[in-house]
């Protein structure tokens, strides 16, 4: 397995700066094991609900851990505010870095991802697939 330490900037979207840097390096299939930082607008779909909350202010990321594919980012994030409250759910395109976001990406070599229809889930699930 191969570790890939990424740091985004101030100003870019979590979910959206994940995806290009995937395209970019024509990877096949791997996983974000670890992210840290810090968001100054936080875009959040909570579980259940069809559209993501979008929350202004500042937010620590706590936890964050998804896989990544040629079909996009599947990405889970727990985040505080100011108070120490914690919530989470799926990464939406919006949550802006704030100072710094700290991510670890494990990739998995001879693997590809895609996320195709589920009949069972009525969701794009992910399918691995060996190259």
């Amino acid at each position: 397995m191969d570790y890939r330490p990424l740091r985004l900037s101030p100003g870019d979207d979590l979910k959206l700066a994940l995806e290009a840097h995937f395209s970019a390096s024509a990877l096949g299939a791997a996983f974000v094991v670890a992210g840290i930082g810090s968001l100054d607008r936080a875009a959040v779909r909570y579980a259940g609900e069809p559209d993501a909350a979008l929350v202004e202010g500042r937010y620590e990321i706590l936890t964050l851990q998804g896989s990544l594919s040629a079909d996009g980012a599947h990405l889970h994030v727990a985040v505080s505010d100011a108070q120490g409250r914690v919530s989470g759910g799926h990464v939406r395109p919006g949550c802006r870095i704030a100072t710094t976001a700290e991510i670890l990406i494990a990739v998995l070599p001879g693997l590809r991802f895609a996320r195709e229809d589920d009949a069972a889930t009525g969701y794009p699930e992910l399918v691995i697939r060996r190259t």
